[in-house]
């Protein structure tokens, strides 16, 4: 990560429930102009680490400093700096778009005089200047979660955070709230810690920590995690399969998966290795498909199971302790 003075830093921070460990012992570093993301399922602790940040929630254990405040000692002098979006919409809908942003003004102390040019230039930047005098309760999800955007940056903080930002959302639309995103932290310099389960969108942070059950499991950019595994994917239909498979197997040490419609194996360095393999292969290939490494297969090889398998969650921990004390 950057070398520069980081707006936020956690150290050994933890957050316990009766039983359950909710949060284990993370470490991390944000620093200005940067996007670090927290991948995991729901119930990995992503959100009662946000909440905890946030000084919404007290740790059990550990600590953090954000923007040269000490989390425990300071919650109220760090709640000026920060921004945060929660999951679910916190926006009043008997509102209008303004209404709101002028309510957050009031809340954030935002110099009176100021108010009018802020909250002009956020509309403008999540283009909602049509709708500001509308009521919010007449919002599409899309509208709702850029005027929330809106809203987080009116007192100008210097790390925003981002609780599952698109969920629920069409992909066109999330691709449109990381468009404003990305040019905040270019214009602003503000950090910024989401929380995400998709995949794909873990794509535009610069750093990720993915999290499972409470720990952060593995650090880094997305293509040092992708890194992890042993290469590209490679799937081939050939005019024989079985000669295919055995001359990969006996020259180039793979092992290879011979399917009904062709045969799959895991090709380090496919980039520069794959053209070479597939001259000298001994027989005509028919059909070449390429997968590259995901962080999905980097979830799947560090826990044993897939994302989707890990839903059931912090809920269903919960539930499980409770039982165990005789609680439900």
């Amino acid at each position: 990560m950057q070398n520069t003075q980081p707006v936020l830093q956690t150290f050994q921070l933890s957050k316990r429930f009766g039983e359950l460990e909710a949060v284990q012992n993370v470490n991390l570093r944000l620093s200005p102009g940067e996007i670090v993301g927290l991948l995991g399922p729901n119930g990995a602790g992503k959100s009662t680490t946000i909440k905890m940040l946030s000084t919404l929630l007290r740790p059990s254990a550990g600590n953090a400093v954000l923007v040269g405040y000490d989390l425990i000692k300071d919650p109220f002098k760090i709640r000026q700096h920060i921004g945060i979006i929660f999951q679910d919409s916190t926006l009043d809908n008997r509102l209008t778009g303004r209404e709101n942003l002028e309510f957050h003004c009031m809340i954030y102390k935002v110099p009176k005089q100021e108010r009018p040019a802020r909250i002009q230039q956020m509309l403008e930047m999540v283009d909602l200047t049509e709708a500001a005098n509308r009521y919010v309760k007449t919002y599409s999800g899309g509208m709702k979660r850029r005027l929330e955007i809106a809203r987080g940056l009116l007192h100008r903080p210097a790390i925003l955070f981002l609780d599952e930002p698109t969920v629920g959302l069409d992909p066109q639309t999330r691709a449109t709230i990381w468009e404003y995103v990305r040019r905040l932290v270019k214009e602003y310099g503000m950090g910024v810690l989401m929380t995400t389960h998709y995949m794909e969108e873990a794509e535009n942070c610069r750093y990720i920590a993915i999290m499972d059950r409470g720990r952060l499991i593995a650090e880094g950019s997305p293509e040092q995690l992708k890194s992890m595994m042993e290469g590209d994917r490679i799937q081939l239909t050939t005019a024989d399969n079985s000669l295919a498979a055995s001359w990969l197997e006996q020259n180039r040490s793979l092992k290879v998966t011979v399917k009904q419609d062709g045969i799959e194996f895991v090709l380090p360095h496919g980039d520069t290795q794959l053209a070479r393999l597939l001259t000298e292969l001994p027989t005509e290939v028919q059909r070449l498909t390429v997968q590259q490494p995901t962080l999905e297969d980097v979830f799947i090889k560090l826990t044993g199971r897939q994302m989707r398998d890990s839903e059931s969650g912090l809920i269903d921990r919960l539930r499980f302790s409770a039982q165990r004390k005789g609680r439900l």
